[in-house]
């Protein structure tokens, strides 16, 4: 048996790289369970999300062993799976989803009916989303194996694009997802909300999907200055010139055909002052005043039900003050919730693989080693425009 170290949440503020026990084939009730594999990780990436929790924003335990984007190497298989092997190079949703259920069967793997007894949908990693441990680590295990993990076929060629490969447990699919929901089609004038990795993931999939014009907004300069580089139009929203201005500067009328939020409850008000104050209601109800009647909006934007840190005794409980009313009066249209990122990996790896999309570069993907994480963390909070990986076992070099 070998040993295994891991990201582990300590309180706010404060993670650290410990040894933690290396996979059983089990559960987190600990039953036995034949139908997992354990991964030797290739690439772990740190998410918005993550850093929602390190900041003590939600309700996640001490001990928690952090990482949710997993690319890793099959190195033991239960006895139940049938069409993995040792070897095989795979990306992992980060959905935990069983295949059996209703909702699985449906494609909508981010609220699996099974796999968490607290509530619908499952994560590693994550607080509430049923125990799994997370994969910012060496070594990981991943239950119902035939139904959750993508082949990488070809492992020569995927390692030389696994900067980009690594996306696909989430960002590049949870950007993909927000902008379908939201509509983006060809020709589409589309805003996305938040320049983070999210953000700019949803810019790239709204490309990929033919939209005319992307807009991003933030009121990160840095942020902006890379969306910019990237080939992106973006509105500052740290100025006092209203968001439907500088919509109406760039397009010739103040709205767009559809938006994303990838932002989520942590968000900033607009202007010199509103940008250095939360507002969590603030994103949703800009998207709805500069879409156009009818539109969509997507919205992967995480938003939580417990906020011990909110701005307010609402806000705590995830009641936020949206002009509800608006959107009704717009008819618009609004899709929220976990990525079902199954729905879209295969297509999207394939895009990777033929160069129809160079992600890592656009989300700026910086490579560090695991020992390096608690830096990566504390670099990503303070706004960097990167989107930190993490090399648990050196194979970036080697590849």
């Amino acid at each position: 048996m070998s040993g295994n170290r891991g990201v582990v949440y300590l309180g706010p503020g404060k993670v650290e790289v410990q040894n933690i026990p290396y996979p059983k084939m089990q559960d987190p009730q600990g039953k036995q369970i034949d139908h997992g594999v354990i991964l030797r990780v290739v690439s772990t990436n740190i998410c918005g999300s993550d850093q929602h929790m390190v900041r003590g924003r939600t309700t996640a335990p001490a001990g928690l062993v952090l990482g949710h984007e997993i690319t890793g190497e099959v190195v033991e298989i239960g006895r139940g799976v049938e069409t993995m092997k040792i070897g095989d190079l795979v990306s992992v949703p980060f959905n935990v989803a069983c295949g059996h259920c209703r909702t699985c069967k449906e494609q909508h793997t981010g609220v699996c009916l099974t796999v968490n007894p607290a509530r619908a949908g499952g994560a590693y990693g994550y607080v509430d989303m049923g125990g799994w441990v997370g994969g910012q680590a060496e070594y990981v295990l991943v239950p119902y194996a035939d139904f959750n993990l993508l082949r990488l076929p070809n492992r020569d060629a995927a390692m030389e694009k696994i900067r980009d490969l690594t996306c696909l447990s989430d960002i590049l699919p949870t950007g993909y997802h927000g902008a379908v929901t939201a509509g983006v089609g060809p020709g589409s004038t589309v805003y996305i909300a938040g320049a983070g990795p999210v953000g700019l993931a949803a810019a790239a999939s709204a490309r990929l999907l033919g939209a005319a014009v992307v807009i991003i907004g933030d009121v990160n300069p840095t942020r902006l200055a890379h969306a910019k580089a990237q080939g992106f139009e973006i509105a500052d929203l740290s100025k006092d010139t209203p968001l439907h201005e500088q919509i109406a500067d760039l397009l010739g009328e103040p709205e767009v055909d559809c938006a994303v939020d990838a932002v989520g409850f942590e968000a900033r008000g607009h202007g010199h002052s509103g940008s250095q104050h939360e507002a969590p209601a603030t994103v949703l109800n800009s998207l709805m005043g500069v879409v156009r009647v009818a539109g969509k909006i997507g919205i992967p934007g995480l938003y939580v039900t417990e906020d011990p840190g909110a701005v307010d005794d609402a806000a705590k409980h995830g009641a936020l003050s949206i002009r509800f009313g608006l959107g009704w009066a717009k008819s618009h249209s609004f899709h929220t919730g976990q990525t079902p990122v199954m729905k879209y990996n295969r297509q999207l790896m394939q895009a990777i693989m033929w160069d129809r999309i160079k992600i890592a570069d656009i989300v700026g993907v910086e490579v560090i080693t695991l020992d390096d994480a608690p830096k990566g963390y504390g670099e990503f909070d303070a706004g960097v425009p990167k989107k930190f990986v993490i090399d648990p076992h050196s194979l970036f070099r080697a590849a």
